[in-house]
């Protein structure tokens, strides 16, 4: 197989076309291979057709936008990776913009970024939010050269927004080393090479789906294949058509994991590939499990935040465990402290503390919001919000989010991911989600809302009770058990537990 042109190459010239410091493998010599880059159903660009038409609208963008921002409105389409490769080419942070956003949402992040124009494919329907903004089409067939000169490693890449849960989202600004920190790293932890072929659905507008499974590839010199709309029928086709590689969420893994026992064709396409890798939430263990038993391969998982991009992951070469998250990225640096601030040095697997990082893979800034930047930070450390354990071997174990995961209950912390999967291990349950409630005894009580296997005859509470104190301690059962036709979920497929707890 050919080996693409490696990354790295900064400031040389191949064929006649400059080397980007973020993209070199859009260098293409004339005469020689010039293999496929992107692929979204039946359309495709070669590196060399993604140098043109990137280097084509790069050009109009530094002359349109000059040193303002432009929105991207992201699409699962071959237009959206040309215009965030062109924005990033041109030196113009992009932000990326998601279709479905409600009116209100959309106007804060319009405000907020003030971006001067709007990209978008030719024919997409824009809400009248943008009316005031001019649209430039990306055209993909443009024949242009690749930008002279790019901007400097701390310069702005990206501006991409907070989901919002506490206040109006908030535009995490990431920085061109940032991009390229994350990606190396996960090379590295991942042995991602030119010849590895992605395959993935994810949205656009978000870190896993834009940076990760379009920039990624890019970088290294592969074939990113995107299936525009998930189904376990398109896994299987492009996994069994050369796919090495394939990124997904935890709900698209459910469906796969369903979808096993009557298709042969998925199960052998998903143990022929390289690496099986889940983000964005916690892959429970059911899912995990079902699908080492029918593939022999075990889904990886790694952990990372739009601030933050990634930190860590379970590396290719390292042993895939159910509900860890694996080691530290290189260049990362991750500890766990108290709520006073204190730093726990106990790898004991027991002791919950909140993750904190640093390291050149973080954002620079919220826009517009230096106050709520100040209070991310503690010292140069960034609090994630995130809490964990850490066994010996140093890998990362997340229980949840401080805000909604860690339950305080008779004394005892408690993270509500471990009781998600012992309730996600019971026949009877589909899904389930584990809140805390204020409690005038236990300062919180342990709240499971569970989605029945068979609605028509669901389990009862004290089944689920019970199920829960014979796997876990006592203390970690839930004190009420409610029932749901469904989980409120967002477009990544994170249960939105603030919902829960609000309706």
């Amino acid at each position: 197989m050919h080996r693409r042109a490696a990354p790295g190459v900064r400031g040389t010239r191949s064929g006649g076309r400059r080397v980007s410091s973020l993209f070199p493998a859009l260098s293409v010599a004339p005469g020689g291979p010039d293999p496929v880059a992107l692929r979204f159903g039946e359309r495709s660009l070669t590196y060399g057709q993604l140098a043109g038409a990137a280097g084509a609208l790069a050009a109009r963008l530094r002359r349109d936008a000059g040193a303002g921002r432009v929105a991207l409105w992201a699409t699962p389409a071959l237009e959206t990776a040309v215009g965030a490769v062109a924005a990033l080419l041109a030196g113009t942070p992009v932000v990326p913009l998601n279709p479905r956003t409600g009116e209100r949402e959309l106007a804060h992040i319009l405000g907020d970024s003030a971006p001067a124009l709007v990209l978008a494919a030719p024919g997409d329907r824009l809400p009248a939010a943008l009316d005031a903004l001019a649209r430039v089409d990306v055209a993909v067939d443009g024949e242009g050269r690749l930008p002279d000169t790019e901007p400097e490693p701390d310069a702005a890449a990206l501006v991409v927004y907070t989901s919002g849960t506490t206040g109006p989202p908030k535009g995490a600004v990431l920085p061109r080393r940032a991009v390229a920190t994350t990606l190396d790293a996960l090379e590295d932890a991942w042995q991602w090479d030119a010849d590895d072929v992605l395959v993935h659905a994810l949205p656009l507008f978000h870190v896993h789906g834009l940076i990760l499974g379009v920039l990624g590839p890019l970088r290294r010199g592969g074939e990113v294949r995107h299936l525009g709309r998930f189904s376990p029928e398109g896994v299987a086709r492009e996994l069994g058509s050369g796919g090495t590689m394939l990124f997904g969420v935890p709900t698209m893994y459910h469906r796969i994991a369903e979808s096993l026992d009557g298709d042969p064709e998925l199960v052998k396409s998903l143990a022929g590939a390289r690496l099986l890798v889940s983000g964005s939430a916690a892959l429970p263990l059911p899912d995990h499990e079902r699908i080492a038993a029918a593939t022999g391969r075990r889904v990886i998982e790694r952990y990372g935040m739009t601030e933050t991009l990634m930190n860590t992951s379970v590396r290719a070469d390292g042993d895939a465990r159910p509900g860890s998250v694996g080691v530290p990225l290189r260049g990362v640096d991750l500890r766990l402290v108290e709520e006073d601030g204190t730093e726990i040095t106990a790898m004991d697997g027991e002791t919950i503390g909140e993750i904190q990082v640093r390291g050149a893979h973080l954002f620079t800034e919220y826009l517009n919001r230096p106050d709520a930047t100040a209070a991310a930070f503690d010292g140069d450390w960034f609090r994630t919000g995130d809490m964990a354990v850490r066994p010996a071997d140093g890998s990362v174990r997340i229980v949840g989010r401080k805000a909604t995961d860690l339950i305080k209950s008779g004394g005892y912390k408690i993270g509500a991911g471990e009781i998600e999967n012992v309730l996600l291990d019971h026949p009877a349950v589909r899904e389930a989600a584990v809140t805390g409630e204020p409690d005038a005894d236990l300062g919180e009580r342990i709240v499971a809302w569970v989605v029945a296997a068979d609605p028509a005859s669901p389990p009862s509470a004290d089944d689920l009770t019970g199920h829960v104190a014979a796997q876990l301690s006592p203390h970690k059962r839930p004190r009420e058990v409610r029932f749901l036709d469904v989980l409120p979920r967002n477009d990544m497929g994170k249960i939105m537990k603030r919902a829960l707890r609000d309706g």
